[in-house]
């Protein structure tokens, strides 16, 4: 049986995998929930830990799929990085362990790229399926040898998931790869579950965490998210976590079969007597 809201939240975040599309198809209720939410002039967010991406990719697949969205409603773990390097560490030079967009998006930002050890304040572990033992040395130096530069990864995840249940190893094994030989801890994690995904995306909104819902259908990452964020926080069972998996650690959390049930049933009508 479905647990589900019984009021209209002040903005709504949404992952997308597995909550809002699979590959190239909506899921039931998606289209239905998100324009119901929209209609009512309540903002709508959608996450992703993805950084292969731009959120612009993103934008285009859901307004191909007939959810016409804009380029700023969408935050993946490149607006979470810029953000973060932005906010903490403006003139830093980095050293992405990255794909092209990440590194683009750096680059366009301003930032200054180095792969000399002696100038880098900031190595950052990604998903990077072109990872070379010379990416490895380079953080190697920055981090042991010289001493100077701290680890940050884009986001957490141990593999990414494949259509067919394949999938490849993702930032988690590089963050790994580079903890393993020169015995530096990753100091900031910028994708789900962390809450400072959360912060990124609440920065733009004049609304509290606790009127706020996050959706999503794993519990380890968005679910944990925004329970760490104080924000409520559903869960629906049209991806990785099914009805068997809510344990007491996710005690609050609202489950539901579809997206539509993430909405308040409406009120029964008076009947006259």
């Amino acid at each position: 049986m479905a647990i589900r809201p019984t009021r209209w939240y002040d903005a709504y975040v949404f992952d997308l995998d597995g909550t809002v599309y699979l590959g190239e198809a909506l899921l039931p209720g998606a289209k239905a929930t998100i324009e119901a939410i929209r209609a009512r002039g309540l903002p709508v967010r959608f996450l992703s830990n993805n950084p292969t991406r731009t959120p612009q990719m993103y934008a285009d697949k859901l307004t191909r799929l007939g959810l016409p969205t804009p380029v700023e409603d969408v935050t993946n773990t490149i607006t979470t990085t810029l953000w973060w390097l932005k906010t903490y560490h403006p003139t830093a030079t980095l050293f992405p362990i990255a794909e092209a967009p990440l590194v683009d998006a750096l680059r366009q930002a301003g930032f200054t790229l180095s792969d000399d050890p002696s100038q880098i304040d900031i190595v950052i572990a990604s998903y990077d399926r072109q990872f070379a033992y010379r990416d490895l040395q380079i953080a190697f130096d920055a981090l042991w040898f010289h001493r100077r530069a701290i680890l940050i990864q884009t986001n957490p995840d141990r593999y990414c998931p494949f259509p067919g249940g394949r999938g490849q190893p993702d930032a988690a094994a590089i963050t790994a790869a580079i903890e393993a030989c020169t015995q530096v801890r990753c100091e900031v994690s910028l994708g789900k579950p962390s809450p400072l995904m959360l912060q990124a995306v609440m920065a733009g909104l004049d609304v509290a965490p606790a009127d706020a819902l996050m959706t999503g259908d794993r519990l380890w990452t968005d679910l944990r998210m925004a329970l760490d964020a104080g924000m409520p926080g559903a869960v629906v069972f049209t991806g990785d976590s099914q009805p068997g998996d809510v344990t007491a650690q996710y005690d609050g959390v609202f489950q539901v079969d579809s997206l539509d049930q993430i909405l308040p049933e409406p009120a029964s009508p008076c009947h006259p007597v």
